[in-house]
């Protein structure tokens, strides 16, 4: 009986400093953020916090960088949102900055340790629009090849990522085709480039192509779990997010193209 208070004891202990070295983590880049005003320090902490990743044998590295992919590209994704966010209004830029480590401090507490195939897919999104979203603000002046490569590492992430709640045989096959689909999206929005400013965010824009690949990624993702169910796509369990995504790209495409939107 002492032992089943001691275990539940320590427990505790240790469910109470995973807790504190999330919070930790996600105050200490807004800190770095704002005493260095530049995004470089805090991406070296990003990668020194994630040591667990590589503290195994050499031949396990690939399989642990890819599965913790997406948790990556949040944690990146968020330092440069921070560093976006800062150079706008003084007051509004670090209201804008708290309010993203606040969202990111419920991504490590609350999203990213779940299990649950619908989380998992929730998980997806998440990097998809934040790694767009930071992608596409600092993309202005790079070459296209490097946001073609970027692109690709996002769909090939997401989608294995989503794919591995379904225990895919084809994992690795059906994520670098959606990579490549992904990296080909990314190149027609490099020469194409349209976003839309966020009510009450002065500093930050939203992509199109951030909502064009979302609503591509739900639709793939709604048609590849009605084949996983009945061996089959069924057209009952696509039309609607057929008509939902497919809606939503041919209006964004067809009518916001000609108003007035932000710049990045």
């Amino acid at each position: 009986m002492e032992f089943l208070r001691l275990a539940k004891r320590r427990s505790l202990v240790s469910e109470l400093v995973y807790v504190l070295l999330n919070i930790g983590l996600a105050a200490a880049l807004l800190v770095v953020v704002w005493v260095v005003e530049s995004p470089v320090p805090a991406f070296a902490l990003v990668l020194l916090s994630k040591w667990r990743v590589l503290a195994v044998r050499p031949r396990y590295w690939l399989a642990h960088v890819q599965a913790n992919l997406v948790d990556i590209i949040v944690s990146l994704g968020l330092v440069v949102l921070l560093y976006t966010a800062g150079h706008g209004g003084v007051g509004d830029g670090i209201v804008i900055q708290i309010i993203l480590t606040l969202l990111y401090i419920v991504w490590l507490l609350v999203l990213k340790p779940r299990t649950k195939r619908t989380y998992v897919v929730a998980q997806a999104a998440v990097a998809l629009v934040i790694g767009t979203v930071a992608l596409f603000s600092l993309a202005y002046g790079w070459p296209s090849s490097l946001v073609v490569l970027a692109m690709f590492i996002l769909g090939y992430a997401t989608a294995r990522h989503v794919l591995s709640a379904y225990s895919d045989s084809n994992l690795m096959m059906m994520s670098l085709i959606w990579g490549f689909v992904v990296a080909q999206i990314g190149w027609l929005s490099f020469h194409w480039l349209i976003a839309y400013d966020i009510p009450l965010v002065d500093t930050i824009k939203l992509p199109q192509v951030t909502i064009v690949v979302v609503a591509l990624s739900f639709l793939a993702e709604r048609i590849y779990s009605s084949y996983a169910k009945h061996g089959a796509v069924r057209s009952g369990d696509i039309t609607l997010p057929a008509l939902l995504s497919l809606g939503v790209v041919i209006v964004i495409l067809a009518l916001f193209n000609g108003v007035r939107t932000g710049s990045i």
